[in-house]
C-alpha cells in the first residue's frame, strides 16, 4: 500500500512540475517580450511625435517621423500580442517512456 502512495505522490509531483514548466514556457514566450517592448517603445515615440516642435518637423521635410514610426511600432507590437493570444504556446508533450521501465528499456 505504501508503494502505491509513493507512486501517486511521484505522479502528483511530476504533474506539478509539468504544469510549472508549461507556465514558464508561456510566460517567457518571445512573442510576449517582443510585442510588449514594441508597444512600450511605440507609445514613447508617439508621445515624442505629439510633442514635436515645428523645427523638428521641418528637419524631416514636413513629416512627423516620430509620430508615424511610433504608430508603426505600436501596431507591430499589438500584432505580436494578438498572435500570442490567437496561437498560444502548446504545452510540452508528456513523457512517452513508462515509469516502470529503466533507462536501458528493459
Amino acid at each position: 500500500m505504501s508503494e502505491h502512495n509513493r507512486e501517486s505522490d511521484l505522479q502528483r509531483e511530476i504533474t506539478e512540475l509539468e504544469t510549472k514548466s508549461a507556465t514558464a514556457a508561456r510566460l517567457f514566450d518571445i512573442r510576449r517580450i517582443i510585442g510588449g517592448l514594441f508597444v512600450l517603445y511605440g507609445v514613447i515615440v508617439m508621445i515624442a511625435g505629439f510633442t514635436a516642435s515645428d523645427a523638428d518637423i521641418d528637419k524631416a521635410e514636413g513629416v512627423n517621423i516620430n509620430l508615424w514610426t511610433g504608430l508603426g511600432m505600436l501596431i507591430l507590437g499589438l500584432l505580436f500580442l494578438l498572435w500570442l493570444w490567437l496561437r498560444p504556446t502548446a504545452p510540452p508533450p508528456p513523457d512517452t517512456v513508462p515509469a516502470d521501465e529503466d533507462a536501458s528499456g528493459n
